[in-house]
């Protein structure tokens, strides 16, 4: 197989232009050389790929003045598709060269390059950096159409309009709009994203297979909506999250994305209440149990704040914003209603 990898990539080498359009169409050719912001396809000049072999090395090799990244055609294809294995990158090089699948059926061992061992904290800042704030795009428009009108504090996300999305290996790349969340750890540094496709309008998910995919380091880490202090709200989903944000708008919160990592949240320094955004599943239910027990160990005060139906985006739709506020005054402590409860942020 190695030898099919070797033939496939001076097949690439050959075409090192028209592998360069296609795949960075952001860019332009600039004397021997393809010139764009980075392999990712985001305008600029900061990237470079040699076009023709010389005595410098071969068609293909590309290097980022900004990060010092370098790589070579295949890795162009893995990180500008965001691919996570070798055999997906032959699979699209052959797609691109228009050759049969059967020619390298079975799979080519990982290439152990630097790139390829990268941490994928990169990738995700990356991604996030080529992302624009939220206020305007249809972002704004999707979480409005769920009831969602706190939008003070979100710099966390962010739209991307033309966000890759792959539902398998063998189907093409579709560019579509999409949420990018930043994953950040206690200090602020952005360790993974949570993407969520969107309609091209924003008045829904996009009606695809998984709407929702996270990539990165999300153990412990969270999408986070204000600076906690001694109090603080955790919970699964971001929608879930900015509800209980839209009746508390001034409590700190952050969203786990998922049942289990809420359940391994990090706890930031000098935190004392915690509030557990459950919902009504058992997922959740084993999430609550466990965070309770691990707030406990820490001397940290859990209470619990369930929905009436199945989350709190639900509660917020079904009955309204001044219901949902009734629903939450009854289940917080008696000091941080007049503390949270506000009108407005």
């Amino acid at each position: 197989m190695a030898d099919a990898a070797h033939d496939l990539a001076r097949r690439l080498g050959r075409q090192a232009e028209a592998v360069c359009r296609h795949y960075l169409s952001a860019g332009w050719r600039q004397g021997h050389y393809w010139q764009v912001g980075d392999v990712r396809n985001t305008p600029g000049r900061s990237m470079f790929v040699r076009l023709r072999d010389s005595a410098k090395g071969p068609a293909g090799k590309w290097t980022d003045a900004a990060t010092g990244e370098h790589g070579d055609l295949f890795d162009l294809i893995r990180e500008s598709r965001g691919l996570s294995s070798f055999s997906e990158v032959v699979a699209e090089a052959e797609m691109f060269l228009g050759i049969p699948r059967s020619v390298h059926e079975a799979q080519a061992p990982l290439r152990k390059t630097e790139n390829s061992s990268r941490d994928p904290v990169i990738s995700v800042r990356r991604l996030f950096a080529a992302a624009r704030p939220i206020p305007g795009t249809i972002v704004e428009a999707y979480l409005r159409n769920r009831g969602i009108t706190a939008l003070h504090e979100t710099g966390s996300l962010r739209f991307h309009p033309r966000c890759y999305y792959r539902p398998d290996p063998r189907e093409p790349i579709q560019p579509l709009p999409a949420i990018i969340a930043a994953v950040t750890d206690l200090r602020g540094r952005i360790m993974g994203i949570h993407r969520t496709w969107l309609t091209p309008d924003g008045a829904g998910k996009a009606v695809i297979a998984t709407p929702r995919r996270a990539l990165g380091h999300l153990l412990e880490h969270a999408v986070r909506f204000g600076r906690p202090y001694d109090v603080m709200a955790a919970g699964e989903g971001i929608e879930t999250i900015l509800s209980v944000r839209t009746a508390l708008p001034s409590l700190p919160m952050v969203a786990a994305l998922s049942a289990a990592h809420l359940a391994a949240i990090a706890f930031p320094p000098g935190l004392r209440r915690l509030y557990i955004v459950r919902d009504n599943d058992p997922a959740g239910d084993r999430a609550r149990d466990s965070l309770i027990a691990r707030a406990g160990s820490a001397g940290i005060e859990a209470i619990v704040l369930s929905p009436a139906l199945g989350d709190f985006n639900e509660d917020l739709r079904a009955f309204g914003v001044d219901a949902l506020r009734a629903e939450l005054r009854c289940q917080l402590a008696p000091e941080d209603v007049s503390r949270f409860m506000m009108l407005s942020p």
